[in-house]
This record gives C-alpha cells, structure tokens and sequence, in this order.
C-alpha cells in the first residue's frame, strides 16, 4: 500500500506493507532512530510519538492508521512550540540515566503540556504513567517534568497566552 503523512512537518509517501508498524516505519525504513522499540505491546512507552498532537504507541499504529495523520517524533520535537522549554526543564534535572526511555518521556510530557500547561505533578505523573524507566526511580523524571512545566507556563506568559 502506498500511505502518506506528514512526519515533523515533512510529507511522507511510503509504499509498505500495511500492517507494518509506525515503530519499524521510523527506525528501518526513514532512519529516525529516536523512538525506541522496547516491549512491542505498548506497555513501556519507549516508542512514544505524538500523531495529531497526542501521544501514541508507535508500536501498537499499523502503516494503514497512519494514513493522513501528522506524526512528531524526539527528532522533531526541536520544531514543537514547547519542545525547548520541555527539553531544557529535563536535561536542566539530569532526568535520565541511559536515555533509552528518554524519548517516550519527552513526548508524552510534550503531549500533556501542549493540552494542559498548568499541570499539577499529579497531572504529570497520571500523563507519564504509560511510561516506564529501569535506571532512575522517577524521582529525577518527575523533577524534570515540573521544571518543563514551569517553563511551558513562563513562555505561555511571555506570549500572552
């Protein structure tokens, strides 16, 4: 099948398998190595990207779902509206050890931010609950993801949102 979309502001034509998945499509076939393929069932949130502006499992959307859609990944977060400030509040805490979970963090952060900028940290971690981490304990992600909010809040007033 051919499918298109847009994928970090650029359109994509493929001609694919239908039901090979989003995951795959980045990694082996457009060389976006940023998300992560770590379960497969959509339990960790390693592949996390945004379609539509929300956060999705690259490993659970088949080339047929993905059809139409707008897809951001880590590698296009620098064009995001609230990419800087999210990407500055997590690295500013040391958020990550290994970084493998990182991209997934990030998206699902940006995701929650972008449709709540006032969130609280019981916010923050319901937002971040499809996400897992082997290194950290949380207690640093956590502590990133408020100063992202913090900072998401201060651009929002800078703005004169």
């Amino acid at each position: 099948m051919t499918t298109r979309f847009h994928l970090n502001g650029q359109p994509v034509v493929l001609d694919c398998a239908p039901d090979i998945r989003l995951a795959d499509i980045l990694r082996d076939h457009l060389s976006l190595t940023g998300t992560k393929v770590g379960c497969s069932i959509g339990r960790c949130g390693a592949c996390t990207v945004l379609m539509n502006g929300k956060a999705v499992n690259g490993c659970l959307l088949m080339a047929f779902q993905i059809d139409g859609t707008e897809i951001v990944t880590i590698e296009g977060l620098k064009s995001h509206a609230l990419g800087a400030a999210i990407v500055a509040g997590l690295e500013e805490e040391n958020a990550f050890q290994c970084g493998y979970c990182a991209p997934g963090f990030t998206i699902a952060l940006t995701a929650l931010l972008d449709e709540k900028p006032d969130a609280t940290e019981a916010d923050i971690r319901a937002g971040l609950e499809g996400n897992i981490c082997r290194c950290t304990g949380y207690h640093s992600i956590i502590r990133g993801a408020l100063n992202a909010a913090r900072r998401v809040r201060e651009q929002s007033r800078a703005n004169g949102d």
